[in-house]
This record gives C-alpha cells, sequence and structure tokens, in this order.
C-alpha cells in the first residue's frame, strides 16, 4: 500500500536562550491540531486525529544527519538511520567539498560539515533544514507508517549551555486505496547540551501519554550512572539499544547484564538480527537421528566480521543457555584475528573448547561484527553433529577449508532485509516485552566475560 506525507503546517522553532516549558509546548500542538481541524472541516484534507497508542522517546547523539540539514544538504528524519536519503545527501556533500563520493560519512567529511555550520552561525546566516523534514517526520516513514505515535526525539549539542530548545510538528501518513480519518504522529525535538536536556528530564516524562507505554531507544552507551538515562529508563516500559554500535563490546555487554539485573528492560536489536542463525541450528538437528547427537557438540567455532563481536558472543551465550553448558575459562589472543578461546564444562563436566575469531574483511556490511560462518562438531569421530551454517560473504569456503567438511551438514543464511536496524525497529514496536531468551542467553555471555578478567 502506498503512503505520501501530508503536508503539515510550518514547524514551530521555539528559540528562547532558556529552557522551553512544558506548557509551551502544549500550547504550540494545540494550535498544530487546531490548524489540522479547520482544514478538515473545510474538505481541504481528510480529518486528523493524533494518535493515542505509545510514547517513543528517542536519544540521538549521531551528529551526520544534523550536521547535514544545517549545512543544506539533507532534508529527511533525524533518526539516525543511513538510508538512501541520507547516503544520496552524504555523496553530495562529497561532490560539493571535492570529496570521494561513497555515500558513507567519514571523519574528514564531518570536519568540514562542522567548519560550515559554525561559520554560518558565526555569520548569523539561515542554516538548512530543521532536520524533521519537508513532511514535519521526524523517525523514518516506514517506522512512523506503521506505528503512529507521539515521538519525543532528545538531540544533544556540544558547547555552551543556552538553554533547551525545541521544535514542534505533526505527521499525517495517507493511504491513497483508503478512506476515513488520518492517524497522526506528533513530533517534539528538544535539543541542548546533556546538562540541559537532564535538567528538562521531568518535562520530557510529563510530555508522555498517561497510562500507555513508553518505549526509549537510547542511542548510546546505555550507562546506568548517568542522570539522563538513569531517569528516562525508570518510566519506561522499553529500553531499546543496538549492540552492533557498542565501541567496547565485553564490557558493555556486561553493563546491560548489570541494568537487566536491576530491572530495567533491556531489549537489543543486535540480539534480532540472530534469529536465523539459531533457528537454522535448531532445526540441523530437527531429524530424530540427529536429535541425540546434539549432546556429543564440544566443539564451536565461530567466525565473524572484524569490528564488533557483541553477535558472536551473544549466539554463543544463547547457544551454551540451550545446551546447559558452564562457562569455566575464557583466553583472548591478539594477532590478526583477535581470537577469543573459551571452555565449557557440560554434561557429566565434559568439557566443551570455542573459538571465536574476528575475520577482517574487505567489504564490511552496514552491521558491524555481522557473523560469518559456525561449525558445531565433536571430538568423538562416531557422532553425526558435524554441523556448519555460513553467510554469502565467503563463510562457506572458510570454513571447508579448515577440513572435515565431508562429514558436516552445510547451511546457508540469507541475509534478510528486515534484519536492518529501521525494519528491527518497526517490529519491535509492535511487539515488545521481556525477552526471557535473551535474558538468559546474555546471563551466559555475562559469566563468559566476568572469567575474562580474573
Amino acid at each position: 500500500m502506498t503512503m505520501t506525507p501530508m503536508k503539515a503546517p510550518p514547524l514551530v522553532s521555539l528559540q528562547n536562550p532558556k529552557d522551553v516549558s512544558f506548557d509551551q509546548i502544549e500550547s504550540e500542538l494545540s494550535q498544530i491540531w487546531e490548524s489540522y481541524r479547520e482544514a478538515g472541516s473545510k474538505g481541504d484534507f481528510p480529518i486528523a486525529t493524533r494518535a493515542s497508542t505509545f510514547t517513543f522517546v528517542v536519544y540521538e547523539p549521531e551528529e551526520t544527519q544534523r550536521l547535514l540539514a544545517d549545512a543544506g544538504f539533507y532534508d529527511g528524519p533525524i533518526d539516525g538511520i543511513t538510508g538512501p536519503m541520507t547516503a544520496s545527501s552524504i555523496r553530495a556533500a562529497q561532490k560539493a567539498y571535492g570529496l570521494p563520493r561513497t555515500g558513507k560519512a567519514n571523519t574528514e567529511l564531518l570536519d568540514i560539515l562542522r567548519e560550515e555550520v559554525a561559520r554560518k552561525n558565526s555569520q548569523g546566516e539561515q542554516l538548512g533544514s530543521s532536520g524533521l523534514g519537508a513532511g514535519g517526520s521526524g523517525v523514518a516513514d516506514a517506522i512512523v507508517a506503521a506505528n503512529p505515535c507521539r515521538i519525543i526525539a532528545l538531540c544533544p549539542t556540544v558547547g555552551e549551555d543556552t538553554g533547551v530548545q525545541a521544535q514542534v510538528a505533526a505527521y499525517c501518513p495517507v493511504h491513497k486505496r483508503g478512506s476515513g480519518n488520518l492517524i497522526c504522529c506528533e513530533y517534539i525535538t528538544l535539543r541542548g547540551t546533556d546538562a540541559a536536556l537532564e535538567r528538562v528530564s521531568g518535562i520530557v516524562t510529563a510530555l508522555t501519554m498517561p497510562d500507555l507505554p513508553t518505549l526509549l531507544w537510547w542511542k548510546a552507551t546505555p550507562d546506568a550512572d548517568r542522570g539522563l538515562f538513569q531517569k528516562l529508563a525508570a518510566t519506561s516500559s522499553s529500553v531499546i539499544i543496538d549492540s552492533s554500535c557498542f565501541a567496547q563490546p565485553e564490557a558493555e555487554l556486561l553493563l546491560l547484564q548489570s541494568l537487566i539485573e536491576d530491572g530495567i528492560p533491556i531489549s537489543d536489536l543486535n540480539w534480532r538480527r540472530l534469529g536465523a542463525w539459531q533457528e537454522l541450528a535448531a532445526e540441523a538437528f530437527d531429524p530424530p537421528e540427529r536429535r541425540a547427537a546434539i549432546r556429543e557438540i564440544d566443539r564451536v567455532t565461530i567466525d565473524y566480521e572484524q569490528g564488533n563481536s557483541t553477535q558472536a558472543l551473544m549466539y554463543l551465550g544463547w547457544l551454551a543457555s540451550r545446551l546447559q553448558w558452564r562457562p569455566i575459562a575464557y583466553v583472548q589472543e591478539e594477532g590478526d584475528y583477535q581470537i577469543k578461546r573459551i571452555k565449557f564444562a557440560g554434561a557429566g563436566e565434559r568439557v566443551v573448547e570455542a573459538e571465536l575469531a574476528a575475520i577482517p574483511t574487505a567489504d564490511t556490511g552496514d552491521v558491524p561484527g555481522d557473523l560469518i560462518a559456525l561449525r558445531l562438531n565433536s571430538t568423538n569421530e562416531k557422532a553425526a553433529c558435524g554441523t556448519v551454517l555460513c553467510s554469502e560473504t565467503g563463510g562457506c569456503m572458510r570454513m571447508e577449508t579448515k577440513g572435515g567438511a565431508q562429514n558436516d551438514r552445510f547451511n546457508q543464511v540469507t541475509p534478510l532485509f528486515d534484519q536492518e536496524t529501521e525494519q528491527l525497529l518497526a517490529q519491535h514496536l509492535q511487539s515488545w516485552g521481556r525477552d526471557v531468551l535473551y535474558e538468559e542467553s546474555l546471563a551466559v555471555t555475562a559469566q563468559m566475560l566476568k572469567l575474562a578478567k580474573r
């Protein structure tokens, strides 16, 4: 079904050098809805109704889209998702500044954009798009069209604390083949330093819709000692993170476990990317003749794209939690493959050894640390448990070169479009709640990582 945005009334910017108030925001929202009611009563547009489903709070520290928007290259949603519109804007900026047109931001481009925006500010020039998009969209269309809600975006800035500024808008996806009322998203974007945003955290809480769920997408390290995160997480039904973005994967996975132990409802989008790998591993042992063989597994090899180890560690935690392996040793080896060797005690104290290898790849995907290949086998040569799962990026070939392939059962994991951040988030917004399997698996992963600290 095709959807196009309904043109929203002009954005209302509150540029006072002091913190915006709750009453100001509510007043400006009321004016927007009054203009919609007038347009609907005249028959210019279908009748628009504000969504009453849930509140979606987004903490967005990523600055690429904001810099592109301020410099005049981007007029899309500030959502941190590098989709086609963002990539096209990056290429336009790269062309304008004489840089290679890769469609991916790098330090050189960001430095130039920061200088350009700083120059415009110092000379009092008009900045480009407000960053809410031509249709008032503050989160990608594929998300909001399926999940109309109230969205509160928190955009931290650097520099002097001049207070919190606000922008408000509405966005109504139009179903061309549909009729009747439109269910519209409300957008409230708050900009200020981290200290300023923490100062108005009470306003954020007051703006959430009462008696309805509040979901927090925290696009940074979820630090329990950070005041803003602590305050928002305490009132959220689900705290969404993406561990593929972790700069220190092992330390931050341990942090996630501590947050869960403190009762914070964590949901990791990167965990959802492992679904196909988990399902194929389970299916490999569904045939009656292989069910008993699963207990013979005592060797595990996992290859993943170098750059982020969270997928590999969480997958091994899942496998160990399902087969009731207890972590007993963890060794990190330096070198090209940054190999991690983990030992477990299985049934009857049988030793199970796992090897995780970070593979340097020439063409990395959009998600750092994607799994490349997995092998399950046994030191018992008579055990029919040899299983290889591999991606389309050369994983099968790599496992074949390690020997023993003639006795293994091979399955290829096909990359799915719905493993992209935008699609995973849309799925979570439609069906969220406590994920017991994730919590059990992460608990074992944390046990593994704590051994490395001894």
